[in-house]
């Protein structure tokens, strides 16, 4: 019989390292999968999303007490809120207003008495505080119906304010696609413990077409 010429070894199709990085993934995926589901975890978390963040303020200020049992309106205090992005933080002079004649005396205003006597603002701790990167009109919201609730909860309750709601990016398109429910009647948008007196998804509806609300979603709404 002839004798067979053998057959030239294959050239393999890919180079050796490819094989090497094959294996690697195999021992690292494990851990890259696990540090994802970690990474999402902790993006979603309340704690990520300052929920529950309640800072300790100079003066221990009580809405519970003001806003609440006094029922003082958030503007008083918060007097730029219809008229600007920012909703101000109330001056010394506006707390003196009232603390000129009423607990004069008291430990716990003594910062308060200290800043008026010399000028110096209050050095109050920001609980709310959104990104850098992030535009937020309070007069855009406040003045088309959307209750200080919506975002803030409660506050009429809190004798220490904390963050409620998660401000994040998902949380506000999600009001922005849907703001029918979380509309009210403008007059209305100050006081906590409103109640509509109708389905407040059919009320949003009927003010949303009188108002001609169409909250925009395209980035540059927030990012600008």
């Amino acid at each position: 019989m002839p004798n067979e010429t053998a057959k030239p070894a294959r050239k393999p199709p890919f180079p050796p390292w490819v094989d090497r990085f094959i294996r690697f993934l195999g021992i690292g995926g494990g851990p890259f999968v696990l540090y994802v589901i970690g990474l999402l975890y902790y993006g979603i978390h309340p704690q990520a999303m300052d929920i529950g963040y309640e800072p300790k303020q100079p003066v221990p200020y009580s809405h519970a007490l003001h806003a609440g049992k006094l029922g003082m309106d958030c503007r008083y205090c918060h007097n730029t809120v219809e008229i600007s992005s920012q909703a101000s933080i109330p001056p010394t002079q506006t707390c003196m207003n009232c603390h000129g004649t009423i607990r004069t005396q008291s430990e716990k205003l003594l910062p308060i008495r200290e800043s008026y006597s010399t000028g110096m603002p209050m050095e109050w701790i920001r609980v709310h505080d959104l990104p850098d990167f992030v535009y937020f009109n309070h007069s855009a919201h406040v003045r088309r119906g959307v209750g200080c609730v919506e975002c803030h909860g409660r506050i009429d309750k809190m004798e220490v304010v904390s963050q409620q709601k998660p401000l994040s990016m998902a949380w506000c398109l999600g009001c922005h696609r849907h703001p029918d429910a979380h509309l009210r009647p403008a007059e209305f948008v100050t006081k906590m413990d409103w109640k509509p007196m109708e389905d407040p998804a059919e009320l949003g509806k009927k003010l949303r077409a009188a108002n001609n609300i169409n909250p925009p979603t395209d980035c540059s709404t927030c990012h600008r």
